[in-house]
């Protein structure tokens, strides 16, 4: 048997029509504490019809993808290739994990190096960005495993929580990547 493609050890990256997309993305965004992990935006809850036109905004950009686990089948969340600038052979990453009881198993580590070998190898991308919250260290270990670096940060960037939080800025080159292997 072949290994399907955008499979890892742990999850694999689908595709899904913008209805269970938006499902999906509607479930997950019922959690503040996952809003506030993956957005700067106030946090607010949206309806899955709503979702759908979100998704569908600008669709033919992004290469968006569903993470679903090997062991069941289970969609735990999504990871995307978005604002890709041929030219420059560049583009930025984003990532959520929605159920809080798939947390820190590895699942998002996976699921980015799925995604940055498609992005380096098949779309034949040379540099990928993205940012990240301070107050999110789980995410900063995963980029750093995948290979990414720290570029820079715009301090007091954010105010959550009573306090003001950087932004951090991370890429990763395909030469990095590559050093991984």
């Amino acid at each position: 048997m072949t290994a399907q493609p955008l499979t890892g050890t742990l999850v694999r990256l689908t595709v899904e029509n913008p209805d269970t997309a938006a499902s999906l993305f509607a479930a997950w965004n019922t959690d503040s504490e996952y809003q506030r992990l993956l957005d700067s935006n106030e946090p607010r809850l949206f309806q899955a019809k709503r979702m759908q036109e979100w998704l569908e905004k600008d669709a033919e950009k992004r290469n968006l993808f569903i993470i679903r686990t090997l062991s069941d089948d289970r969609p735990i969340g999504f990871i995307e290739l978005d604002g890709i600038d041929w030219g420059a052979r560049s583009g930025w990453i984003g990532i959520g994990i929605g159920p809080r009881e798939d947390w820190g198993k590895g699942y998002g580590t996976d699921a980015m190096k799925i995604l940055l070998k498609y992005a380096f190898e098949e779309m034949n991308l040379h540099r990928l960005s993205l940012d990240v919250f301070e107050f999110n260290p789980r995410a900063i270990r995963c980029y750093e495993k995948a290979g990414f670096r720290h570029e820079g940060r715009q301090r007091e960037a954010l105010h959550r929580a009573g306090r003001r939080w950087d932004l951090i800025f991370m890429g990763i080159l395909k030469s990095d990547w590559e050093s991984t292997l």
